[in-house]
Parts: C-alpha cells; sequence; structure tokens
C-alpha cells in the first residue's frame, strides 16, 4: 500500500492550497484518512481527519479555514486551505487506517503515512 501526496509549496500568508493524497495498492477498506503536520521543533499534530462516512474533524487552529474531503470510489482525500497563516509552515503528512492485502494475500489492517509534502507560508 502507497500514499502518494502533492500540492505543497509556497504561498503567501492570506492565500491557498489545496493538498492531495491517493491511496493504491490491493485495498480492501479505508476507514479514517486525513492530514497531519509536523513544524521543526514542534510534535506532529491533527489537521484534519475525515471517515468513509465522510464525517471530519479538525484541529483547532485551521477550523473555519481548511476544509478537508474525500472520494471513496477513487481512494482520495484532499485538503483545501485557505486564509494560510505564516504558522501552517509545515511538513503535512498524509495518513489512512486501512485493510489491505499483503503480498502472502493475507489481510492486514494498519495506520498507513505518506513521505509528506512542505507547505511554507511566506511573504
Amino acid at each position: 500500500v502507497q500514499l502518494q501526496a502533492s500540492g505543497g509549496g509556497l504561498v503567501q500568508p492570506g492565500g491557498s492550497l489545496t493538498l492531495s493524497c491517493s491511496a493504491s495498492g490491493r485495498i480492501l477498506r479505508i476507514d479514517d484518512m486525513g492530514w497531519y503536520r509536523q513544524a521543526p521543533g514542534k510534535e506532529r499534530e491533527l489537521v484534519a481527519a475525515i471517515t468513509s462516512g465522510l464525517m471530519s474533524n479538525y484541529g483547532d487552529s485551521v477550523k473555519g479555514r481548511f476544509t478537508i474531503s474525500r472520494d471513496n470510489a477513487k481512494n482520495t482525500v484532499a485538503l483545501q486551505m485557505n486564509s494560510l497563516k505564516p504558522e501552517d509552515s509545515a511538513v503535512y503528512y498524509c495518513h489512512a487506517n486501512l485493510l489491505y492485502y499483503n503480498a502472502y494475500d493475507e489481510t492486514v489492517a494498519e495506520r498507513s503515512w505518506g513521505l509528506g509534502t512542505q507547505v511554507t507560508v511566506s511573504p
């Protein structure tokens, strides 16, 4: 199973970015998907998560500015980030709690992570 994230970059304060993440492999089911972020010297924190039933929750610092969405048929999750602030600068990691077949045709349940994509908010 692989999670591939894209969409990071450099943006000015007040600007917008959209992050996307796609899960691939022999996937049986994906439960929660979402995003965490980690800034230098800080702990990884929840940005937003969404269930397969499209229930979402957000970190307090991004409520009202970020919107998470998901396409269950395509195994993708997106994060629309508006009104970006310098303190939003971090590496953003896609994650998914999923069930999949491994190379031995065994079912495996695990929390998978993407490699991370850098978001920098700066004048």
